[in-house]
C-alpha cells in the first residue's frame, strides 16, 4: 500500500499541470502507468486545486489482469490530506475495452457521495486503454 502522497511539485518528471479537459487529464495520468498499462489493473487519483492545476497523485490500487480493489477510505484519505479541491479517478482496462463496468460505475457513485461530504467533487473518472480513454464526464456519468 503507497503511504505518502506524492506531490506534483516535488517530482521532477511530474510537473505540475492544469487539468482543462478529459483530454488533457488523460495525457497527464498516462505518466502513471509506464509498462503496465496493458498487463494489470491500476487504480490512482489526481488531486487539484481550486484552479485544476494537480497537486499531487497518488496510486491507491493494484490488481489482476480484470480488476482492482479499491477501498473508499483510502481514497478519502489522500484527498483530504492533500487539501484537495477537486479530484480525477484513473484507470486503466488491460484488455482494451473503454466500456465501463457496472462496477466502475457503482464505485464512481460511492467515491462521489463519500468526497462530497468534504465538499471535494469528483471531476472526472478516466479509463486509459494503450491507444485511448473514456471520461465518465463527457458522457455525463458523473
Amino acid at each position: 500500500m503507497v503511504d505518502k502522497i506524492s506531490l506534483v511539485k516535488e517530482k521532477a518528471d511530474f510537473p505540475r499541470a492544469k487539468i482543462s479537459s478529459s483530454k488533457n487529464g488523460a495525457e497527464y495520468a498516462r505518466q502513471f502507468f509506464e509498462y503496465d498499462l496493458t498487463i494489470y489493473e491500476s487504480f490512482f487519483m489526481m488531486m487539484l486545486n481550486n484552479s485544476n492545476n494537480t497537486v499531487g497523485y497518488v496510486k491507491i490500487s493494484q490488481g489482476g489482469i480484470t480488476g482492482t480493489l479499491v477501498d473508499v477510505r483510502i481514497v478519502a484519505k489522500y484527498a483530504i490530506d492533500s487539501l484537495a479541491v477537486g479530484v480525477i479517478l484513473v484507470h486503466n482496462h488491460p484488455s482494451g475495452n473503454l466500456k465501463p463496468s457496472k462496477a466502475d460505475i457503482e464505485l464512481t457513485k460511492k467515491v462521489n457521495q463519500a468526497l462530497s461530504y468534504f465538499d471535494i467533487k469528483v471531476l472526472d473518472h478516466l479509463i486509459l486503454t494503450e491507444d485511448s480513454y473514456y471520461s465518465f464526464a463527457d458522457d455525463n456519468l458523473l
